[in-house]
């Protein structure tokens, strides 16, 4: 009768065993798939935040596209009209635009880049492609531009091309 206890007490401690490594097995297995379903949702935390800041960044950059006509009918204001008023609520304005990371982009004399301003007419000056004027200011927001500025740009006068016309026109007899 030992025998067959101790036979039957190996058979349970076997069965303890083998059901044992399977729980083991069953545990590692939902300890697996838990920290896989952790690590997606964090991934989808990150997702949203990312594209909740893309969301707000575009909504704002809408708006100040908005609202430049506005700053700009401003300055030619306040050209016509010398009033304290109006240049106080153009600086508080521009502070307003500077405070949310809005600022002009400075080309005034700087070489001309097309990536910041739109050439919209040609003068003649003393260097080439040298921004001489700004019809209309451009903005960034942070390092994005926000709105490109409109610019006349210099071109050197050529001189070659003027002694080549004048040779032509001597040529054809045409003085005037």
């Amino acid at each position: 009768m030992k025998d067959t206890q101790k036979k039957d007490k190996k058979e349970e401690l076997l069965k303890i065993k083998e059901e044992n490594e399977k729980l083991k097995k069953e545990v590692e297995e939902f300890k697996n798939k838990y920290l896989r379903a952790l690590a997606d949702y964090q991934n989808l935390q990150k997702r949203v935040l990312e594209e909740k800041k893309e969301w707000e960044k575009k909504i704002k950059k809408e708006f100040f596209l908005k609202i430049l006509p506005f700053l700009d009918n401003l300055e030619k204001a306040e050209i016509f009209i010398k009033d304290t008023g109006l240049k106080l609520i153009k600086d508080q304005f521009l502070q307003f635009l500077k405070n949310e990371g809005v600022e002009e982009i400075d080309l005034l004399g700087k070489e001309f880049d097309p990536n910041l301003a739109e050439a919209v007419d040609v003068t003649e000056g003393e260097k080439e492609n040298l921004i001489v004027e700004v019809l209309r200011k451009g903005y960034k927001m942070g390092e994005e531009v926000l709105r490109i500025a409109q610019v006349k740009v210099s071109v050197r006068k050529r001189e070659e091309e003027a002694v080549e016309k004048a040779k032509e026109e001597l040529k054809k007899g045409d003085y005037m």
